[in-house]
């Protein structure tokens, strides 16, 4: 192999395939789907799980316990976390994610009341535990609910509107 070779056969802006666009392209008629058939249709392609007969997988599979899928995921931190910042800060969850100490997936933020805190903070957060509040505010500190995300009913057969992340962070 040579220097020359090395990107051969690789394009940055690679066009589409034209799929239908007359028997002199060789993508014509058809279009690349064969003759008739499930997977000549449009929109008639068999589901991820299909199998055609046999009994799907996800049915042979024994199913245990109970599994909510309307649980709420929180992300939770511990009240000695909170000593990592400046006395008197502001903590909020789009600090909390920025400092490192914590990696906000769910976006819902709980403060748990393990450990002691020493310096005073504004810790805004969806929940606190009753412990986690009582430290707090025992340091000097005070305790701000932010409200939860709206999870209410659909709006005119459409989703209901995104909220920014600067509303979420909030």
């Amino acid at each position: 192999m040579d220097l020359k070779g090395v990107h051969q056969g690789i394009h940055k802006h690679k066009r589409r395939k034209r799929l239908g666009r007359g028997p002199g392209s060789k993508t014509g008629r058809t279009a690349g789907r064969g003759n008739k058939g499930q997977y000549a249709r449009s929109g008639d392609n068999p589901g991820l799980l299909h199998e055609g007969g046999t009994m799907p997988l996800f049915m042979r599979i024994p199913k245990r316990g109970f599994n909510n899928p309307w649980r709420t995921e929180f992300d939770v931190i511990n009240v000695n976390d909170l000593e990592k910042f400046d006395a008197g800060s502001v903590i909020t969850p789009k600090v909390i994610d920025k400092s490192g100490i914590y990696k906000l997936r769910h976006g819902i933020l709980k403060i748990l009341g393990e450990g002691e805190l020493t310096k005073k903070f504004e810790v805004h957060a969806h929940k606190f535990t009753a412990t986690a509040k009582e430290k707090i505010e025992q340091a000097g500190g005070s305790c701000i609910v932010i409200a939860p995300l709206h999870r209410g009913p659909k709006i005119k057969n459409k989703m209901r509107p995104k909220r920014s992340p600067e509303e979420i962070a909030r």
